[in-house]
């Protein structure tokens, strides 16, 4: 049975290493910066982006399928009344 005593020996091992693991030293590491820095980089393109998108929309209100001008009601000018034949 030295093979109970080696898994024995190698059990112990493993818990002595998880009983001084000290909670406060674990840190994202040089992985987690940069993953960080990625994403705020592609955050900073999305925004520079969209500021540039918005810059060229027109805001300009066009008419209604109706035909209808903003601003105007459904009885405008040159509009036919079916109520009124």
């Amino acid at each position: 049975m030295p093979d109970m005593s080696a898994s024995a020996s190698l059990a112990t091992t493993h818990l002595v290493t998880l009983a001084e693991f000290d909670k406060n030293k674990v840190t994202p590491g040089v992985l987690g910066f940069i993953v960080f820095a990625v994403m705020a980089l592609a955050v900073w393109f999305l925004m520079k982006s969209m500021n540039r998108h918005m810059g060229k929309v027109d805001f300009k209100e066009s008419a209604d399928a109706d035909g209808n001008q903003p601003g105007k009601g459904a009885g405008g000018p040159g509009r036919a009344h079916p109520s009124k034949g």
